[in-house]
C-alpha cells in the first residue's frame, strides 16, 4: 500500500502544499506573545509587574512612554487524524471488478498523506482509529523522520466488526488529546445515530474539525434488482427485499439527501468538508483539499 511511488507522491504533495495552503489548513499557527518571540508585531502599555527586559527603551528615551514589545510567535499545530475502522469501511464490492482501492485503503492513504504534509511542516501528528469507540491510537509525533512509524501504524490497522459510533469515539478522544488542534475525520459517515453529535463534540471541545467523506459508486447507485437478502455488515441485521426500479430511485434519492445533509451541515457550521469516491486517487483528493484551503 505504501511503496516507493507512493512516497514520491507524498514528497510532491508536501512541496505543493507549501504553495497552496497559505496557513489555512495544515500550516503553522501564530500566537501573540509578549517578548521572546520571532517577529515583532506591536506594542502594549506597561503594566506593573511586567518583565522589564521587554520594555522598548528607544521609545522610552524619545517619548518617555513605557511600552512593551509584542511579537508573533509560531506555534506548532496539533493534527489529529480520526480514522474510521468500522466494518462498513472494509466492504467494497466495486473494488473487485474496477481495480479501485477499497474505502479503507483509500482512507489510510489519505491519512498517510496528511500526516506526511503535517510532519514536513514540523507540526505534531496523532492518529486515532475508531469504530464503536477508540480502538487504538498513535501518540503525537513530530518531524519528517517519523513518517515510517506512521506508515507502519496505518498498515497494522484493520476494520472491526462493530457499528460506527462517532459520538462515543469523540468523547473518548477529547479526554485523551493533550491539546486542541485540527481534527480530521476520515469516514464514510455511515453512523446509525448520525454523525452530527460526534462532530459537534469536536467543535464544543474547541477542536477544528475537517470532514473527509468516502463512499463508493455502488453505494450511491446500486445495481441490484429482484429478490435479494441484504445484511447490515455492522449490526448483522438481515432483511429480504424485492428491489424494483422504483425502490432503486427511492434509494438513490435518500443517498443524495444524506450527502447533501452532510454538505449543508458542514457549510452552515463553517467546517471544511471533502467528499470523494474510491475511484478518485488519493493525491487528487488531497489536491482538492489544498485548492479549497487556498481559496478559503
Amino acid at each position: 500500500m505504501f511503496d516507493s511511488d507512493f512516497l514520491k507522491q507524498l514528497e510532491y504533495l508536501s512541496l505543493l502544499s507549501k504553495r497552496m495552503f497559505q496557513g489555512q489548513l495544515l500550516a503553522q499557527r501564530r500566537t501573540m506573545q509578549t517578548g521572546g518571540g520571532i517577529e515583532f508585531s506591536d506594542h502594549r502599555e506597561y503594566i506593573h509587574g511586567d518583565d522589564l527586559r521587554y520594555l522598548d527603551w528607544n521609545v522610552y528615551a524619545r517619548h518617555g512612554d513605557l511600552l512593551l514589545k509584542r511579537f508573533q510567535e509560531e506555534e506548532d499545530l496539533h493534527v489529529y487524524l480520526l480514522l474510521d475502522v468500522s466494518q462498513s469501511m472494509q466492504v467494497d464490492e466495486t473494488a473487485i471488478d474496477s481495480g479501485d482501492p477499497p474505502k479503507f485503503t483509500l482512507a489510510r492513504q489519505i491519512a498517510a498523506a496528511l500526516a506526511y504534509i503535517a510532519l514536513a511542516d514540523l507540526d505534531r501528528v496523532s492518529i486515532c482509529a475508531y469504530a464503536d469507540g477508540v480502538k487504538v491510537s498513535m501518540p503525537l509525533v513530530r518531524g519528517k523522520n517519523q513518517i515510517l512509524g506512521v506508515l507502519r501504524f496505518l498498515e497494522g490497522l484493520h476494520c472491526h466488526a462493530e457499528k460506527t459510533d462517532l459520538r462515543r469515539s469523540v468523547g473518548e478522544f477529547v479526554t485523551r488529546a493533550p491539546r486542541k488542534g485540527l481534527a480530521i475525520v476520515i469516514s464514510d459517515l455511515f453512523d446509525q445515530d448520525g454523525f452530527r453529535d460526534g462532530v459537534d463534540r469536536l467543535r464544543y471541545a474547541q477542536f477544528e474539525p475537517h470532514v473527509i467523506q468516502i463512499h463508493t459508486r455502488l453505494e450511491a447507485e446500486p445495481k441490484l434488482l429482484g429478490d435479494v437478502q441484504l445484511v447490515d455488515c455492522e449490526t448483522g441485521v438481515e432483511k429480504k427485499v424485492t428491489v424494483t426500479e422504483r425502490k432503486l430511485r427511492q434509494y438513490k434519492q435518500l443517498f443524495e439527501t444524506f450527502v447533501k445533509d452532510v454538505e449543508t451541515y458542514c457549510r452552515t457550521q463553517g467546517l471544511a468538508h471533502t467528499r470523494t469516491t474510491t475511484d478518485v486517487p488519493f493525491d487528487a483528493v488531497l489536491l482538492k483539499m489544498m485548492r479549497a484551503a487556498a481559496v478559503g
